[in-house]
């Protein structure tokens, strides 16, 4: 709101409401019997109610008059501004053995999960979004919109690319979102759960070509080697598979970035990642942040105009009174 101080005019409320209690306890004439049980079946006129709802329409035209001259409104606005930060770009696993129960509740969700969060740690960042499983999807460019990022990460479902594991092409289209990026360091998180067994390009094609651009790759390992049961994107049936994370492939593509391979066997692990990042150097970094305003008050003006319209039809047909 623009005037919320406006709000204090509510407080009217409070000696209207005693005035109206007060003269309808002393309007109506009385006569004094010596007893009123023949009258006791007789309920009170409808009449009563409707007055007591008029009353009420009143209340309700003041109130909304009131709120909107208070001026609610809706902010966007357009400001460009410059930052300190990293491009960063998150390149997630989402192969059918990401749904193995190793992590609570499964691998997908708990990377999802440690994602969101790293996103709204990253304040000044722009961030990227890509995912892979037997083939790449970028999802999102560099943006400094975390509410974006986040919502983007919390949509990604299981089953939405072929199955399979091609770390080489989610990391060429990592590279190929970062290399946009304006800052000097360039840095690649890399998360998956197994081998590379799909794809066009080999992972170490990849972090060569990584390490001409100048471009960090941070490799994650998640989850345990050995036998996992894993279910399909829907519930309706499930597998048993062998698996197993190829260490030294991730390894290998830190090593020729000049990243670091992480193994995470549980979420805290992750945090050993965010202190690298925090340790990049940093970049200034123009930001374009586009914001509207919109007026809100107009619905309160109709309010009040429908309440006091209906409150003038009670006041001049059914609640008329004969001087």
């Amino acid at each position: 709101m623009k005037h919320p101080g406006f709000l204090w005019f509510f407080l009217l409320y409070i000696p209207l409401i005693a005035w109206y209690i007060w003269k309808h306890r002393n309007a109506n004439p009385y006569l004094g019997i010596s007893t009123i049980s023949p009258l006791a079946k007789i309920g009170g006129s409808w009449k009563v109610w409707l007055m007591h709802f008029a009353f009420a329409l009143q209340l309700v035209t003041i109130g909304a008059l009131i709120v909107a001259l208070c001026r609610p409104q809706s902010h966007d606005s357009f400001n460009s501004s410059r930052i300190v930060g990293t491009d960063i770009v998150l390149a997630l696993d989402i192969s059918g053995s990401m749904s193995a129960k190793d992590f609570e509740p499964s691998r997908f969700a708990a990377a999802k999960d440690v994602a969101s969060k790293f996103v709204n740690q990253r304040q000044n960042d722009n961030i990227g979004l890509v995912v892979f499983a037997g083939e790449s999807l970028s999802l999102m460019p560099l943006t400094n919109d975390r509410a974006a990022l986040v919502n983007a990460i919390k949509n990604i479902e299981m089953g939405d690319l072929n199955d399979g594991t091609a770390i080489g092409d989610g990391l060429i289209s990592a590279i190929n979102r970062i290399v946009s990026g304006k800052a000097k360091s360039k840095s690649i998180i890399l998360l998956t759960d197994g081998t590379n067994n799909a794809g066009d390009v080999p992972p170490s094609t990849a972090s060569q070509i990584a390490r001409q651009k100048g471009v960090r790759v941070y490799t994650i390992g998640v989850g345990t080697n050995g036998t996992i049961k894993i279910t399909d994107p829907y519930g309706f049936s499930s597998t048993t598979i062998e698996t197993k994370i190829d260490e030294e492939s991730l390894k290998s593509i830190a090593e020729t970035t000049n990243g670091k391979y992480f193994r995470a066997t549980d979420e805290k692990v992750l945090q050993n990642v965010f202190d690298e990042i925090d340790n990049l150097e940093k970049s200034i970094l123009d930001v374009d942040k586009y914001t509207f305003t919109e007026e809100n008050f107009e619905p309160w003006i109709i309010l009040a105009l429908c309440s006091l319209g209906l409150y003038l039809i009670l006041r001049y047909t059914v609640l008329r009174r004969i001087p």
